[in-house]
């Protein structure tokens, strides 16, 4: 029960599923079937979800009796979903209408959260996967979830490299250009809708995550809520404009500094700088 709870709380679930071959390491089915293995945890979900539909139906029932037209489209509407859960379908393939949206938003269904299925594979498929990855890819396909595979294990070796040359030769002895936890983490952001801008100063230079379409204002005040109450405007250069002037001052003199006012929509990757009121 903690187990579901923490995954309801969740906005989106990463599905690890073992896609390589070890006699070493035993499975609990004593073979290697990914799209079992993802169809087992599924039907647990699908199973929480019908008992959430449950409790919420009789939850509302004295409001529907009331005649209540909010708890009998609520109803109607959990009715239907929960056919089409018992068809072993997730509540994420549902096509709901915005209204339906709003109405289910409230009742915390686990399998209507996009899904990363992240297939851990052995070390020589890491850079083209393997036929198991392709199996659970054309399972993902029919889901509209997404899929990344990485092995763990060479992972947890590049975790403990501190050198970066030393990393990106073994990444490049690999015949990879970077960690799969660098695309695994790229793909999260993605499906939960984020980016990150940055700010920089003499003495550091830090990351923000912010929601993907924000306008200046809402991004600046992900770093306090003062910056955005009292906001001026911003100062602005992307990341591509720093590698390719190498400097803030070259930047300058090449015209690519922008002032930017509150209705700026931030990219990924901007450089901010804010100036606003107390």
């Amino acid at each position: 029960n903690q187990f579901l709870g923490n995954i309801r709380s969740t906005n989106v679930i990463v599905h690890v599923v073992r896609c390589f071959e070890d006699a070493d390491i035993t499975h609990v089915d004593g073979s290697i079937d990914p799209i079992r293995d993802i169809e087992t945890i599924d039907t647990e979900l699908i199973f929480s979800d019908l008992e959430v539909i449950t409790r919420r139906k009789d939850s509302i029932k004295k409001h529907v009796r009331a005649g209540k037209k909010e708890a009998a489209a609520e109803e109607k509407l959990l009715e239907v979903l929960e056919k089409h859960l018992e068809s072993g379908q997730p509540a994420r393939s549902y096509e709901f209408n915005e209204l339906e949206q709003e109405i289910i938003s409230a009742v915390q269904l686990i399998t209507i959260k996009p899904v990363l299925f992240c297939c851990n594979v052995d070390e020589g498929d890491v850079v083209t996967g393997n036929d198991m990855v392709r199996k659970v890819e054309k399972h993902a396909s029919a889901m509209q979830a997404e899929v990344v595979w990485l092995c763990a294990s060479m992972e947890a070796e590049i975790a403990e490299l501190e050198d970066e040359e030393e990393r990106q030769e073994f990444l490049s002895d690999l015949g990879l250009t970077q960690p799969g936890l660098e695309v695994l983490s790229v793909k999260s952001y993605n499906l939960l809708g984020l980016q990150t801008y940055f700010t920089a100063g003499e003495k550091e230079v830090r990351a923000w995550t912010f929601k993907r379409g924000s306008k200046a204002p809402q991004a600046a005040g992900v770093i306090h809520t003062d910056f955005e109450r009292g906001f001026i405007r911003a100062e602005t250069y992307s990341f591509a404009d720093l590698m390719e002037y190498d400097s803030e001052k070259a930047i300058k003199e090449a015209g690519k500094l922008r002032v930017e006012g509150k209705e700026y929509v931030v990219e990924d990757g901007d450089i901010m700088h804010f100036l606003f009121n107390v």
